[in-house]
């Protein structure tokens, strides 16, 4: 699922796309704020995807070879421990999968199969497929260990699939790091014998609220901080000020002023971290060095304040 750090970035490059393009249409641009992270789900199906249908794959390869007219011993039995993945089976087999692809037309290996015959051939060479394939060991922790170890190895890193991914939708190329984990975790809670369940795409309605709420206050607000902003950075003019950590700097004003349940520690951190990311080289210090000092200045005029114990 979705975490608020993510959902910040998201934010984040709406608000620079929107101010960017001098477009003021917030219904509109929240809109495809709201849809640029539900197609984040979409990246989360079709790695899943991807899987099962290298798995199917790797099977029809296997019975072609069977038809050979001078098959070998190996053509008529092969090790079918692949094809038989306990885990990338569940997954094959999950109805919430099938139904997600099903109205949502997720079908995009159909349509580029290429790349599924590229993981393959990668997989067939790769050293963790012949140390699976000759183990003893058969069991779903065996099976599951080897599709974290495959995912990991070899799709994750993978150029070719990453460039079909940015081709497809260019948010994918910030989002792909985010869902790789995702994937990861869906793995690594699945048990033996249980249904594969696509995760939720937000934790809860909280969360959910967040992204609106959050792009609409920095949005109608973000004007009105300037001043404060100047205030703060005496030696910088407002031009001089790179872009993203303008952003950074209102989102993390508009966390402080409108969302009393934050801690502010917590939106300090955040924001210094996707300044570290997502700016210069310098920009942790620079935003942590302003937003420092206004939120000690909140507090003592009482324009910030926080709910709850401890969330200052």
């Amino acid at each position: 699922m979705i975490n608020r750090r993510h959902i910040r970035v998201k934010v984040m490059q709406s608000v620079y796309a929107m101010l960017k393009s001098h477009n003021d249409d917030l219904v509109k641009e929240e809109k495809f704020l709201k849809f640029s992270i539900q197609k984040m789900f979409d990246l989360y199906v079709l790695n899943l995807q991807l899987l099962v249908e290298v798995q199917k794959l790797a099977s029809k390869k296997m019975e072609i070879s069977k038809k050979k007219h001078l098959a070998t011993k190996e053509d008529l039995h092969p090790n079918t421990k692949f094809v038989n993945n306990r885990l990338i089976k569940a997954i094959s087999d999950s109805i919430s999968l099938e139904g997600y692809v099903e109205v949502n037309k997720v079908d995009h290996w159909q349509l580029n199969d290429e790349y599924v015959n590229i993981i393959l051939n990668d997989l067939l060479k790769s050293s963790i497929y012949t140390a699976y394939m000759s183990s003893d060991e058969d069991s779903f922790h065996k099976d599951k260990d080897f599709v974290i170890q495959f995912f990991k190895e070899i799709i994750a890193p993978n150029e070719k699939l990453a460039d079909f991914f940015e081709d497809t939708m260019i948010s994918w190329v910030d989002d792909l790091p985010f869902v790789n984990t995702w994937v990861l975790k869906s793995f690594n809670k699945q048990k033996a014998n249980k249904t594969f369940q696509l995760g939720n795409l937000y934790k809860d309605e909280d969360d959910e609220q967040f992204v609106s709420k959050l792009f609409k206050k920095i949005m109608l607000h973000q004007h009105t901080y300037n001043d404060d902003i100047k205030e703060k950075t005496p030696n910088w003019e407002a031009d001089r000020i790179a872009d993203i950590d303008m952003i950074l700097i209102k989102m993390a004003i508009t966390e402080f002023l409108h969302f009393p349940s934050i801690p502010a520690k917590v939106t300090i951190n955040e924001y210094i971290e996707l300044a570290k990311d997502y700016s210069t080289n310098k920009s942790g210090y620079f935003v942590n060095g302003v937003i420092d000092k206004l939120s000690k200045e909140y507090l003592a005029s009482k324009k910030m304040v926080k709910i709850g114990r401890g969330l200052l």
